[in-house]
C-alpha cells in the first residue's frame, strides 16, 4: 500500500510546463520581436511541402532569407527545477537544407522584455542544432552559470538532412545530463566534466619550478662520434657536367662561359654527431598540483530557479526551417508521447518526400524525352526537306 502511495504521489507531482504544437491561436501565444526592425524575418505555421498530415504536422516555419529571427513564448508559471527533472524537447525540420543558421531553442528566467527579445536577452539553457557550412554541424548545449554562458566541450554532431528530427535534453538534479536524437542517446555525462562551470580543484603549485639543474634532454651527441675525413671537402653545389657552351657563344660579346652548377648528390650536408640516449636524463618535469584555494563546489550546477520564458533566437542563410512539437516537463513519459508524434510525421514525411521525388524525376524524363522526339523530328523534316531539293535540282 505504501509503495502504491508513493507511486501515486510521484504521478502527481510531474508536471507539464509548457506545450506548444502550433494549432489554434499561435499568435497570441508567440511574440515576435521588434528589435531587428527590417532585419527581422517573418514567421508563419505551415506544414511545409511534404509532410504526413497537413493540418497535424504545422508547426512554426522561418520564410525569408537572410534575416533574424527572434519570437518568444510565456510559460504559464514561473517554475524552479529544484530536486527534479528538466526536460526540454522539440523538432526541427531543415526543409530547405539548410546551409547556415541555428535550429537552437532557449530558456529564458524572468524579466524578459518579449517586444525587444534579442541575442544579448539572459537565458538559462540554449540547445539545439547548429550548421554552416561542411565545417560546423553540431549541437549546442549552453548553459548560463552565474551570469556567463558555458559551451558544452564536448562536440556532438547534429542531423542535417531534410526531414524533421526530435532533439531532447534531460537535465538531472545529480548534475548530469544527456542529450537524445530521434530517442537515441547521442551524448551524457557530467556537468561538473563537460563544461567549464567551476574553477579546478587543483592547480600548479606558484611556488615550485623546475631545479635549474634538471636534466630533461633525452638524448645528447655522442661525445666519441668523430667527423670522418674529408667531409667538409665535398662541395654542395658542382658544375654541370652535362652542360655545353651554346653555339652562338661569343666570348668577346658575352664573356669567359662556365657551366651552370647543380646539387651535388655526393654532398651529406653540415655534420652531426649520431645521439646516445643521455645518462643523466631524468624524465619530464611535472609541475607539482596543490589544492585550489579558490575551488568551491556548488551540487546545485543543474538548478534554476526561474524559468519563465521559451523562445527563439536565430540568423539563417538559408530560411525554411519548421520548429514544432514544444515541451518542457519533468515527466519522462510525457515527452516520450510527444516524441511518437514527431517520431511518426518524420516516416510519413519520407513517404510524402520520396513520392514527390520520383514524380519529379518521371516528369524530367517525360520533358527530356519529349525534347529528344522533337529534336528528332526536326531532323528528319530537315533531311526531308533537302531530298525535296536535290531531286528538283536532278529534274532540272
Amino acid at each position: 500500500m505504501i509503495a502504491v502511495l508513493v507511486g501515486l504521489v510521484a504521478v502527481a507531482s510531474a508536471k507539464v510546463y509548457f506545450q506548444e504544437s502550433f494549432d489554434g491561436n499561435w499568435e497570441k501565444r508567440w511574440v515576435p520581436s521588434t528589435f531587428k526592425g527590417a532585419e527581422a524575418g517573418k514567421w508563419e505555421v505551415s506544414a511545409g511541402k511534404f509532410y504526413g498530415d497537413a493540418e497535424a504536422d504545422k508547426g512554426l516555419r522561418t520564410t525569408e532569407d537572410a534575416r533574424f529571427y527572434q519570437i518568444s513564448s510565456e510559460i504559464a508559471e514561473d517554475f524552479s527545477n529544484k530536486g527534479k527533472d528538466l526536460i526540454l524537447q522539440y523538432s526541427v525540420k531543415h526543409e530547405q537544407n539548410i546551409d547556415c543558421g541555428g535550429g537552437y531553442i532557449k530558456i529564458h528566467p524572468k524579466g524578459v522584455d518579449q517586444a525587444s527579445y534579442q541575442g544579448e536577452t539572459p537565458y538559462n539553457i540554449m540547445f539545439g542544432p547548429d550548421i554552416c557550412g561542411s565545417s560546423t554541424k553540431r549541437v549546442h548545449l549552453i548553459f548560463n552559470y552565474k551570469g556567463e554562458n558555458k559551451l558544452i566541450k564536448k562536440d556532438v554532431k547534429c542531423e542535417s538532412d531534410q526531414f524533421t528530427h526530435l532533439y531532447t535534453l534531460f537535465l538531472h538534479p545529480d548534475n548530469t545530463y544527456e542529450i537524445q536524437i530521434d530517442g537515441k542517446e547521442v551524448a551524457k555525462g557530467s556537468l561538473k566534466e563537460d563544461w567549464d562551470l567551476l574553477l579546478p580543484k587543483e592547480i600548479k603549485d606558484p611556488k615550485a619550478s623546475k631545479p635549474a639543474d634538471w636534466v630533461d634532454e633525452k638524448q645528447i651527441p655522442d661525445p666519441t662520434d668523430k667527423k670522418p675525413e674529408g667531409w667538409d671537402d665535398i662541395p654542395k653545389e658542382i658544375p654541370d657536367p652535362a652542360a655545353t657552351k651554346p653555339e652562338d657563344w661569343d666570348d668577346e660579346l658575352d664573356g669567359e662561359w662556365e657551366r651552370p652548377v647543380i646539387d651535388n648528390p655526393e654532398y651529406k650536408g653540415e655534420w652531426q654527431p649520431k645521439l646516445i640516449d643521455n645518462p643523466a636524463y631524468k624524465g619530464e618535469w611535472v609541475h607539482p598540483l596543490i589544492a585550489n584555494p579558490d575551488f568551491v563546489d556548488d551540487e546545485n550546477l543543474y538548478l534554476y530557479e526561474s524559468n519563465k520564458y521559451i523562445g527563439f533566437e536565430l540568423w539563417q542563410v538559408k530560411a525554411g526551417t519548421i520548429f514544432d512539437n514544444i515541451i518542457v516537463t519533468d515527466d519522462a513519459a510525457e515527452a516520450s508521447k510527444w516524441a511518437e508524434k514527431t517520431n511518426k510525421t518524420r516516416e510519413e514525411e519520407k513517404k510524402m518526400h520520396d513520392k514527390q521525388e520520383e514524380e519529379k524525376k518521371a516528369k524530367e524524363d517525360a520533358e527530356r524525352k519529349a525534347r529528344e522526339e522533337s529534336e528528332k523530328s526536326n531532323e528528319e523534316t530537315e533531311d526531308d526537306k533537302e531530298d525535296e531539293k536535290k531531286e528538283a535540282k536532278d529534274e532540272l
